[in-house]
């Protein structure tokens, strides 16, 4: 949280300054780190709190940019403080100005960085304190923006495969909405005048029009609090793992589903495992980063690798692996190198999954715009059924 902190300088000109810390004994060390006194000190209401904050800090930018200080041999001490001379954000500058006083204090950097644990998760923490121990933060750093790159870059796929059909759902479901509720009562008032039968089903969709068109504020008022409960629905399912719960479930996505959960979690593994971290702890840390039911796979196979079980029989006795991913694991176990398959079996099924999204959406979205086709279809023909017969009528 922030606090407002009033302070006197050694020359006597008193100031307030506004610290991002941890609490009020944090903010008066930040102070008097910069050779100031404090004065009076008191927390940041919410709604200033809200204006001062400049966004939270971006790991892959941060780890890229002291990457780049590190490789060119600025120590981890010089490189964080060029990254706070170049830096305009409030809230990023905190940030900078605690992980700088915790050095300065000869605490671990790792140290300063589980401090903050909205900041720095768990597994950001736990690849540079194993860096600490083998100094090599720069390998590190690079680890962890590669393995954050090719998460972004499935989860990109995804998203850019939905833009298009929520395009079209949007763009369809419009002209159905605007010819219901507008253009349907209109033609209705006209037939009525008309004095003739119309098809039941064009005189069903014209009554259901009317309807729409007397009470089109209601159906919107609902239709917005039916969108907002689905957006809250949705949002609870994601944070409880309703949602992983449910994909699986659907046929020939549930597969997939579980397979894009395994590939995340072998490269997660991976990725701590090159970096010095033990399969048992490595597992400990991602415990929190998946799904409830891999969660429990992971905790059972946990204290099987711990009971002395080799972990390609942990993996699979829990569902933890497929045919492919298992035998890689094996070949790990024999070779030593199990950080190294563990990686490439992610990248297999990332391509995997890159491939099937790319065939999903090929079939998908033909699919989506027929069925929108026949809907504005199969409107507009019920529209003009009665005219057609009229002008058979009149020939």
């Amino acid at each position: 949280m922030q606090f407002a902190v009033r302070t006197l300088a050694p020359d006597m000109r008193i100031a307030s300054v506004l610290v991002d810390a941890l609490d009020e004994a944090d903010a008066r060390r930040q102070v008097e780190a910069r050779g100031l006194f404090v004065s009076a000190i008191e927390p940041v209401q919410a709604p200033l709190l809200r204006r001062q904050r400049g966004g939270k800090l971006s790991l892959v930018l941060f780890s890229q940019e002291l990457l780049a200080l590190l490789t060119a041999g600025l120590g981890i001490v010089e490189g964080l403080e060029a990254l706070l001379e170049k830096e305009t954000s409030p809230a990023t500058r905190s940030v900078l100005e605690r992980l700088l006083a915790g050095l300065r204090e000869g605490k671990r950097l790792s140290a300063v960085m589980a401090a903050q644990p909205a900041l720095f998760p768990p597994l950001y923490v736990g690849i540079v304190r194993a860096a600490e121990g083998t100094s090599d933060l720069p390998r590190a750093l690079e680890r962890y923006i590669e393995y954050q790159q090719r998460i972004d870059t499935v989860r990109a796929k995804v998203v850019s495969a939905s833009i298009y059909p929520a395009i079209l759902l949007l763009v369809g479901g419009g002209v159905s909405i605007f010819l219901m509720s507008y253009v349907v009562p209109r033609f209705a008032e006209v037939y009525q005048g008309a004095g003739r039968n119309l098809p039941w089903m064009s005189r069903l969709m014209l009554d259901w029009g009317q309807f729409a068109g007397r009470h089109a504020g209601g159906l919107f008022i609902g239709f917005a609090a039916f969108v907002a409960l689905a957006a809250w629905a949705i949002r609870r399912a994601l944070k409880q793992g309703g949602a992983a719960r449910l994909l699986a479930r659907l046929p020939g996505i549930g597969e997939r589903a579980r397979i894009y959960e395994l590939s995340r979690l072998y490269l997660t593994l991976g990725m701590l495992n090159e970096g010095g971290i033990t399969l048992v702890n490595a597992i400990d840390t991602v415990q929190g980063m998946v799904s409830p039911g891999i969660a429990g796979g992971l905790k059972a196979a946990r204290a099987a690798i711990e009971a002395g079980r080799p972990m390609s029989d942990a993996f699979e006795a829990n569902g933890l692996t497929t045919p492919i991913s298992l035998r890689m694991l094996r070949v790990g176990e024999r070779t030593g190198s199990m950080g190294t398959m563990l990686t490439r079996s992610a990248a297999f099924y990332d391509g995997e999954i890159g491939r099937w999204i790319d065939r999903f959406t090929r079939t998908f979205e033909p699919l989506l715009m027929a069925a929108i086709g026949l809907v504005v279809g199969a409107i507009v023909v019920l529209l003009y059924m009665p005219i057609f017969d009229l002008a058979g009528d009149m020939s």
